[in-house]
């Protein structure tokens, strides 16, 4: 059996049928994804079989005549029963040459009591017709519903069809309505034979073929082949055999079906789904769009009021420590400003975060999200853009959960003393431990002068008190400079601090968001990319 070879193009294309048809569950009509993988599958089976053969068929409605031209061009009465009453029962076929025919007759389903081979020493006339599987089909308006269904399934399997018309019904509306206006693009594997031409004078035959011709113009069939033929004056059988001839010896009707079939299928597609700027939306989500949607979920949670309220509660604990202890002293008598400010509470409250703050913003969360899927989505179809926002939002219950206990586990800890907070307070004391010294020495000095025993004389020594209170300024403007120094340096920490918590926070609501919204997202963006990729080089 010689394999077919397609020509360039016609692989490409049923591959990217078969994308389309792998990515159309869901987005795309079920009868026409239907029609597409019965299309696939046709392609398929019919490109594995014999190339050398070609399939025509001889469809047409009761009393057209179609056995009897059957018998004609076979030169055989391999179809009695079309003599003897009005429908052809059972497909018959004839093959000229039935070598590697078996099995796609087997395709066909022809019974092998209705098969019949021209292959003998007296059949060299016939030899153009080598490689001929002609099929006459049951009548496809048939009472019979077997038959009707046996005439569909072979009028679309087969590789070349040959509509046999009788001049009384040759515009039925059966045939035309059911078969060709569905055959635009099916030009060169289509013929039409206007058949039992021997009941018109020349002048009727010739109107009715212009007539035929433009009502076949008018149906989509731009390039109609009309053959006048007779069963039984045998008037135009050699020009019907002389086109099947030359079908046949190309060995294109097969790849040009399936052509036909394939761009047919591609309008379609392009009806119920216009290729337009589909190519042009977004295949992943944008750094911007990504950022923007952590920047909307972290308001939603509200991670710039926590880092905010741990900067506040950072600045107001180090005074407990870092102050200079002679106006911390002072300012307990005016109160506790924790108390006031009711800080302690917010401590509290950035501690029980997963409790209130992230479960009280769903809307928000789910505004955030509606936004992302919006902007994506902007001028797709409406299936898949309808497609996009059910992706964005397959997670979006659980996501104020998940961000809850995600930036639960980031709370800060409020209680940690830096070590330089400690090691300031040592110093700040020693100064306060300095300048009670120095105040001593000034009592002793002003109050108890020359009383003291020898060893404690220089206390009492009045020459020493101005050096004395010269330490004791130091001291205190010591003191008042390390304060506001340490100041400073706790307002940094502070603001480090809360760049660290928010940025630490941030990665967190990023990751979720990623994996809870952005990556199903981006499978449904790649997949309407690939969907449409597809359509494109289906219909190149």
């Amino acid at each position: 059996m010689t394999t077919t070879t397609t020509r360039p193009g016609l692989a490409p294309r049923l591959t990217a049928l078969t994308k389309v048809v792998e990515l159309g569950p869901g987005r795309l009509d079920k009868k026409l994804l239907t029609e597409a993988g019965t299309l696939l599958q046709r392609a398929g089976n019919r490109l594995k079989l014999s190339s050398e053969h070609t399939v025509v068929a001889l469809a047409g409605g009761t009393g057209s005549g179609k056995s009897s031209l059957f018998n004609a061009l076979s030169g055989l009465e391999l179809s009695p029963t079309g003599v003897r009453r009005p429908t052809t029962a059972r497909t018959h076929a004839c093959v000229w040459g039935l070598e590697g025919a078996g099995p796609l007759l087997d395709w066909l389903q022809i019974q092998w009591r209705h098969r019949f081979s021209r292959a003998s020493a007296l059949d060299k006339a016939d030899s153009q017709l080598h490689g001929l599987i002609l099929l006459d089909l049951p009548d496809h308006d048939s009472i019979r519903a077997l038959t009707d269904t046996e005439a569909d399934r072979l009028i679309g399997l087969a590789d070349l069809v040959v509509w046999v018309l009788d001049p009384q019904k040759y515009a039925d509306a059966s045939t035309h309505r059911r078969y060709v206006t569905e055959l635009a693009g099916h030009d060169a594997v289509t013929v039409f034979a206007l058949n039992q031409a021997d009941r018109l004078t020349a002048e009727e035959l010739a109107e009715l073929v212009i007539d035929l011709n433009d009502l076949l113009r008018r149906e989509g069939v731009e390039h109609p082949s009309v053959v006048p033929t007779s069963a039984v004056t045998g008037r135009g059988i050699e020009s019907l055999k002389s086109v099947i001839a030359t079908a046949v010896a190309r060995r294109r009707a097969a790849i040009q079906k399936l052509e036909a079939d394939l761009h047919r299928l591609e309008q379609k597609l392009g009806q119920a789904m216009p290729l337009g700027q589909s190519l042009s939306a977004p295949s992943a989500v944008d750094e911007a769009r990504r950022m923007g949607l952590t920047d909307a979920l972290c308001d939603a949670v509200g991670v710039p009021a926590v880092g905010e309220a741990m900067e506040n509660v950072y600045a107001e604990r180090s005074s407990r420590w870092v102050g200079w202890p002679y106006p911390r002293w002072i300012g307990k008598l005016r109160g506790d400003p924790l108390k006031s400010l009711r800080l302690d509470d917010v401590n509290e409250e950035i501690r029980g975060i997963s409790t209130s703050t992230v479960s009280a913003q769903s809307a928000e969360v789910s505004n955030a999200v509606q936004a992302l899927a919006d902007g994506l989505s902007m001028g797709m179809h409406p299936v898949w853009r309808t497609a996009v926002h059910q992706a964005a939002r397959s997670r979006a219950g659980q996501l104020p959960q998940a961000l809850t206990e995600d930036l639960a586990e980031v709370a800060p800890q409020l209680d940690r003393v830096p070590g330089w907070w400690r090691a300031l307070k040592v110093w700040q004391y020693f100064l306060v431990v300095a300048f009670v010294a120095g105040l001593a020495w000034l009592a002793v000095g002003l109050l108890m002068p020359g009383r003291l025993p020898p060893s404690l004389e220089l206390l009492g020594d009045t020459a020493t008190l101005p050096w004395v209170g010269l330490m004791m300024a130091s001291v205190l403007g010591l003191g008042a400079l390390s304060g506001i120094a340490s100041r400073n340096f706790v307002e940094l920490g502070a603001s480090r601090e809360r760049e660290r918590l928010e940025r630490e926070m941030r990665r967190r609501v990023a990751a979720v968001a990623g994996t809870m919204v952005v990556e199903p997202v981006e499978r449904e963006l790649s997949r309407h990319h690939a969907f449409y990729t597809a359509l494109r080089d289906l219909s190149v």
